[in-house]
C-alpha cells in the first residue's frame, strides 16, 4: 500500500501503517497520518482530506505559527487540538553553515523531550482515546512530527531501523519545502544548507542520546513523560493489527 498520500499543496503527508512491530503485529493503515501544515489545505486537497476520514487533528506548532499560517479547517466533527510541544523557538533558516546540522537538529530534540513533556504526554493520551483516523502535524511535518511520530512507534513495539526509515521520508519532500520557504520569504536569504532534510543521521542521534540518558526510548517515556502500561496498551490496542 502507498504510504505517500498525494495532495496539491501537502507535501509531507503521510501514513504511519504498514510498519511491524516485535509482537508480530503491524500498524493499521489509513488509521494514523502525519503531514507538514494542515493550515494548507483549501480546493481539491481540502475534498481528499474529507474522504480520508480523519476525526481529530493534533497540532503541535507554537500558536502564533497558527495565527500566521492558519490551522486546519474547522469542519464539523474533526477535534482539533493545539498541542505544542517546542519551548524555545529557532530560525533554521539563519543557522550558520559551519555548524553540524545533524547534531545541531538532534540537541534540538532533546531539548523538546525534556520541555515538551507536558505536551507530548498529552498527544499520546488523545490518540490513544480517537475513534477515527487521526493526523499529527508541525509546519514541514518534519522535526516536531519526526519526533512525536518516533516516540509513538517505539512504544507500539516498532524497531529502530523502520524508525529511522520512516523519519527519513521527509527527504522525498525537502525540495518542495524549500520552495515553499522561498515563495513565503521572498526576501530573505536561506543561509543553512540543512534546510528542509531529514537525514538518518539526526534521528539516530536523538534516538542513541535517550538511549543513553533513559536505557531506551521506551525508558524515556516512562520516566519522563509518566507513560504506563495502561497507555502502552490502549495505544497497541487501537492503532495495531489483531
Amino acid at each position: 500500500m502507498d504510504r505517500h498520500v498525494a495532495f496539491d499543496r501537502l507535501h509531507n503527508f503521510r501514513d504511519l501503517g504498514g510498519h511491524r512491530t516485535d509482537d508480530g503485529r503491524t500498524v493499521r493503515w489509513r488509521l494514523l497520518y502525519r503531514s507538514d501544515s494542515l493550515g494548507k489545505l483549501a480546493g481539491a486537497d481540502l475534498d481528499r482530506f474529507h474522504a480520508l476520514g480523519v476525526g481529530t487533528v493534533i497540532d503541535l506548532r507554537y500558536p502564533w505559527e497558527i495565527a500566521a499560517r492558519g490551522r486546519a479547517p474547522q469542519i464539523d466533527g474533526l477535534a482539533w487540538h493545539n498541542l505544542s510541544i517546542e519551548h524555545r523557538p529557532y530560525d533554521q533558516a539563519t543557522i550558520e553553515e559551519n555548524v553540524d546540522p545533524w547534531r545541531y537538529l538532534a540537541n534540538r530534540y532533546a531539548e523538546v523531550a525534556e520541555d515538551g513533556v507536558a505536551e507530548l504526554r498529552q498527544a499520546l493520551e488523545v490518540i490513544a482515546a480517537a475513534d477515527a483516523p487521526l493526523v499529527f502535524h508541525c509546519a514541514s511535518g518534519k522535526d516536531r512530527t519526526g519526533l512525536l511520530a518516533a516516540l509513538l512507534l517505539a512504544l507500539l513495539g516498532v524497531d529502530e531501523e523502520q524508525i529511522v526509515a520512516d523519519f527519513a521520508r521527509t527527504e522525498l519532500a525537502t525540495a518542495r519545502l524549500i520552495a515553499d520557504w522561498r515563495a513565503l520569504n521572498p526576501e530573505r536569504e536561506l543561509r543553512w544548507p540543512g534546510y528542509g532534510r531529514a537525514p538518518e543521521a539526526v534521528i539516530r542521534h536523538f534516538l542513541a542520546d535517550l538511549t543513553a540518558a533513559y536505557g531506551s526510548v521506551v525508558g524515556y517515556a516512562t520516566d519522563r513523560l509518566g507513560v504506563d502500561e495502561s497507555l502502552t496498551a490502549r495505544l497497541r490496542g487501537r492503532l495495531l493489527t489483531d
